[in-house]
């Protein structure tokens, strides 16, 4: 590895970090940076998995106010999570790449389509939060499940889970969405570990550790630089930074797919 690729690579990861942290997509920054410096895919997406937790330690450091009292609802949304992201990186070794790129795009849009509805689904629970009405019982496992599935896809390939988790959580929850943003890193750093530890007992051989360190060391820097943007960011502001990064997102995977 030359020089200047390290430094492409640490720069990668420092974006992905950064943007993981405001969004989720990162992946779609580091994935396409590897294959293009000549790694196989899977070498590439597994090694860029191990790197990219580094970011997720910052990003939950960084948003630790918005996370104060959040300690139940993340006690019943980590599991699914965890039991996810082991499930997905699994996937990644056992089946062919081709297997989730018809549903990937799907996923995407549907996680930007609540994160657009989702202040409207939100007014709508307070209302009736305040009326008294208690929330629907269906909301909750809605959105276990809805973590779960974005798990299963985190640890299989990780671009844009976030976009979904923030669609899940904008149009299940009622939280403000920068606590909702402390729940999706916290989340998805979770789907990154079980997936990067499960990398490392079963596919140990296929880890480019340069790469893992080089994208690490850039995306814990990222964290720390995203959690200063993304809390400044008010609520419109964010939500038009998903539904960006979701739709380019859609279009690079569409179209190198």
């Amino acid at each position: 590895m030359s020089v200047l690729e390290a430094a492409g690579i640490l720069l990668a990861g420092m974006a992905a970090g950064t943007i993981n942290t405001v969004v989720g997509s990162g992946t779609l920054i580091t994935f396409p940076t590897l294959v293009f410096l000549g790694y196989p895919p899977v070498v590439a997406n597994v090694s860029n998995t191990v790197g990219l937790v580094a970011g997720g330690v910052t990003a939950v450091h960084g948003y630790r106010e918005e996370l104060r009292g959040a300690g139940r609802t993340l006690g019943r949304l980590a599991p699914a999570s965890l039991v996810g992201g082991v499930v997905g990186a699994v996937l990644l070794l056992w089946l062919p790449a081709a297997a989730f790129q018809a549903i990937v795009p799907v996923l995407i849009a549907l996680g930007l389509a609540l994160v657009l509805v989702g202040p409207r689904l939100q007014r709508r629970a307070l209302e009736r939060h305040e009326a008294g009405v208690p929330r629907a019982a269906w909301h909750g496992a809605a959105l276990v499940a809805g973590v779960l599935v974005a798990g299963i896809y985190g640890g299989y390939f990780g671009a844009a889970q976030g976009v979904i988790l923030m669609g899940l959580m904008s149009a299940l929850s009622s939280d403000p969405i920068q606590r909702l943003n402390g729940y999706k890193n916290v989340l998805a750093t979770i789907v990154n570990a079980v997936a990067a530890v499960t990398f490392m007992v079963v596919a140990w051989h296929q880890i480019d550790w340069l790469v893992a360190l080089l994208v690490g060391v850039g995306a814990f820097v990222g964290g720390v630089i995203g959690s200063r943007v993304g809390r400044r960011l008010p609520p419109v502001a964010l939500r038009a930074v998903i539904i960006v990064v979701g739709v380019v997102g859609i279009i690079k995977i569409v179209w190198f797919s």
